[in-house]
């Protein structure tokens, strides 16, 4: 395919690593060309850390490799294999509608995968179309942004462009491509997939792989696989920690949704909580709430589990003691979620140190909180501005009583007023993807072409911790509603 002029000089620095482990990971394949692609988002900022030319990317012909007509020069497009468990059962799945461009290495010489998402069909799409729609993929590109705002590990958006054609979901949409930007696209799937159908050597290749990718600070430890698994543990420690502090509802944590790298991938059905309440579920899919707020460290430990049986033939020569070390390291999880989760919440209440009663007095803010149905990002954002919200909770005598409480225990720790604040003005957003706010970003957008909607919403998140002025307006709840919000998971 001829590469005009344009596509040589945006700046792809393309490189193939994932091509070449055995061929039972992937399928090599070109996307599946559309009618008339038009470039409707870039991210300028993270185009600019890829070392790629912005004004370049703006040209028509970008258009052409966004959306899968074009492949720029050193691609070898993919879809990669994986299995997972699905709300709980095993199935084989894949990149149903996703292709791996490949790995753009960046000026400070980092990694990071290029997949384009609804480029058609593959020998995974299951009687898909492999396509998607403008609102999911404008929606993935917002909620992922918001989290690289807050500070959370995830994957990022590079661009969406419109394909000139429509797909069918409940209703005819617009087709859309979007240009994902991952450490890795590795999960527990992909692991799940080689344990089941590959041999023992694939296992190790792709252990092996995964070391030299996100883990090479561990590789030459005695047990390079055992170290494997406890760092992994780790990072996913870190990372639903992070989604609870504020209150992101991933709604659909199956193995294949769960990156190796630490990352938070695939934005289906997720939201941010308005209301504190630990059943809160906002996926249309999950009807029994096995994926709730308050139930993701149990399905993260969950999901690890699922992924330490994969690695027990690389743990240990004998079956017994590699199943004592894959559940010893399990078993970890548990403490580690709790304590950076603790960490986090003192931080939100401007508590620098440790004391033993921490833990019931965020434990009795949070019950009361959900007693009353209090906003949970508002919530924290009243006790680090110092202003009293109009809402039932602040008016109870139970409400005063533990604030009391909370003084004195800020009283009792070396940092000042001042620090405490400060810390908590780091550690509490002034505003999240409210869902209406997301929900009228996507409406303007796809229903009437106008995305400045979601332009100011953008720049707002890209800051939530400036608590500025203008962010103020972001902080307002919805109208009262009789009907709970639904999300859908957009395939």
């Amino acid at each position: 395919m001829t590469q005009s002029k344009e596509i040589l000089e945006t700046g792809w620095n393309l490189d193939n690593s994932y091509a070449r482990l055995p061929e039972l990971f992937y399928t090599r394949m070109n996307p599946t060309s559309v009618g008339s692609p038009k470039l409707i988002v870039l991210n300028e900022p993270l185009a600019a850390s890829l070392g790629l030319n912005v004004h370049a990317l703006q040209s028509g012909d970008s258009a052409a490799v966004f959306a899968g007509n074009q492949i720029p020069e050193g691609a070898l497009p993919l879809a990669q294999a994986y299995a997972g468990h699905q709300f709980g059962h095993f199935n084989l799945l894949g990149d149903g509608r996703a292709l791996l461009l490949g790995e753009q290495i960046t000026p400070q010489g980092e990694r990071v995968d290029i997949q384009l998402k609804g480029s058609g069909q593959t020998p995974y799409s299951r009687r898909g179309d492999g396509r998607a729609g403008l609102g999911p993929m404008l929606r993935e590109y917002i909620i992922s942004e918001a989290m690289h705002g807050l500070g959370i590990a995830t994957t990022r958006s590079l661009a969406v462009v419109t394909t000139g054609e429509s797909i069918i979901r409940e209703t005819d949409q617009p087709g859309a491509i979007l240009t994902r930007v991952a450490a890795s696209h590795l999960r527990v799937g992909t692991f799940q997939f080689v344990s089941q159908w590959g041999t023992a050597q694939d296992l190790r290749v792709l252990a092996d792989y995964t070391l030299q990718r996100h883990y090479p600070d561990v590789e030459t430890a005695e047990n390079r696989y055992l170290s494997l698994l406890q760092e992994v543990i780790k990072r996913q420690a870190v990372l639903i920690a992070q989604w609870q502090l504020v209150g992101f509802i991933h709604g659909v944590m199956n193995t294949d949704n769960m990156a190796i790298s630490g990352e938070t991938i695939d934005y289906g059905p997720c939201a941010f909580m308005d209301a504190y309440n630990l059943a809160t579920v906002f996926s249309s899919i999950d009807s029994h709430g096995r994926y709730a707020y308050g139930n993701q460290p149990q399905i993260a430990a969950w999901n690890l589990a699922r992924f330490a049986e994969t690695l027990l033939p690389l743990l240990h020569d004998d079956e017994a003691q590699a199943i004592k070390l894959a559940e010893d390291a399990i078993a970890n999880f548990a403490d580690l979620f709790h304590r950076n989760w603790l960490a986090g919440m003192r931080a939100k209440l401007g508590i620098f140190n440790e004391e033993p009663q921490d833990k019931p007095l965020i434990e009795e803010l949070l019950s009361m909180m959900q007693k009353h149905r209090a906003d949970y990002t508002n919530t924290f954002r009243a006790l680090t501005l110092d202003t009293a919200e109009e809402t039932d909770l602040f008016e109870t005598a139970e409400f005063v009583q533990w604030h009391e409480l909370w003084q004195a225990r800020l009283g009792r720790q070396q940092q000042s007023t001042a620090d405490s604040h400060q810390l908590m003005r780091s550690s509490n957003p002034a505003l999240i993807p409210r869902n209406h706010r997301v929900e009228a970003a996507l409406e303007a957008a796809v229903e009437q072409g106008d995305y400045s909607v979601m332009e100011r919403l953008l720049a707002a998140l890209s800051s939530p911790y400036a608590h500025t002025p203008e962010q103020a307006e972001y902080s307002t709840l919805p109208a009262e509603s009789i009907r709970p919000y639904r999300t859908f998971c957009g395939t």
